[in-house]
């Protein structure tokens, strides 16, 4: 596939993100003259004085920006973006931080898997460690339990939550997976189009997880590609922020009620 003939759209969903500004400046640094790949930011409701500093970057002719009067949510913003739209897309996190431009080489190798429709690299802590979050199956037990913050109890469990985790992928080679995290994720958009996109009604939380459902229900694959990286500045919200994490529990009972409940 030669890229140049395709459109390549990197999607960004924000609200009130402070590491958006630094996400962006490493993003537009490291894709250079590269402009034939357009990037779409989708506010969802943020402060004036956030959207002004956010109006900046569309000095860049190969960034646009739609400024959303309520905040609909993570998947609304990224359907906005992507869904009518053709080539490729990538979800892209106001925390990620690219600093080599193999966007349109992670392109390219999903191109070459045509019954694929969702593809992931390595995504790494800003110390070069790999945060771990492919998943092949989805429980309500494992998620309570990485939520424990009793070391011994994770301990007890720890061979459980490496399944969980997927920690067993091969490093060498592509992994076919079930699951995929949103912070980034390469998606073919003839298949995201086919699918309508993300589910609406969960606002954040478990709709990348839906998303790979919905792709495998069509009768795609999602890949995990270690070969090429990212860095995500993780901060676990819903560990920390008490509205968080009721959001988390809200989207939690929508997966399971539509997928079927799954305790252990």
């Amino acid at each position: 596939m030669n890229m140049n003939d395709t459109n390549l759209t990197v999607s960004i969903v924000t609200h009130n993100s402070d590491k958006i500004f630094l996400s962006l400046d490493s993003l537009i640094e490291t894709l250079s003259e590269d402009q034939a790949i357009q990037i779409k930011i989708f506010d969802n409701a943020s402060e004036s004085a956030y959207r002004k500093r956010l109006r900046k970057y569309l000095d860049y002719p190969f960034v646009k920006i739609d400024f959303h009067e309520e905040n609909k949510g993570f998947g609304f913003g990224h359907n906005a973006n992507l869904l009518n739209t053709t080539g490729y897309g990538i979800i892209f996190n106001p925390d990620i931080i690219l600093s080599e431009n193999h966007l349109k080489e992670m392109v390219n190798h999903l191109a070459n898997y045509p019954k694929c429709g969702l593809l992931a690299p390595k995504i790494l802590n800003e110390d070069g460690t790999t945060q771990y979050l492919i998943r092949n199956h989805l429980n309500v037990f494992d998620y309570i339990l990485r939520f424990i913050p009793f070391k011994f109890v994770k301990r007890l469990f720890a061979k459980r939550l490496a399944k969980f985790e997927c920690r067993d992928l091969p490093e060498g080679q592509d992994s076919f997976v079930r699951m995929i995290s949103g912070s980034f994720m390469v998606v073919d958009l003839a298949k995201f189009n086919e699918i309508e996109g993300f589910d609406e009604r969960y606002f954040m939380y478990f709709e990348d997880n839906d998303l790979c459902r919905k792709m495998e229900q069509a009768g795609y694959k999602a890949i995990y590609s270690p070969q090429f990286s990212v860095v995500h500045l993780y901060e676990r919200g819903a560990v920390k922020n008490r509205k968080l994490f009721f959001i988390f529990l809200q989207s939690m009972k929508k997966y399971f009620q539509k997928w079927g409940w799954q305790f252990f």
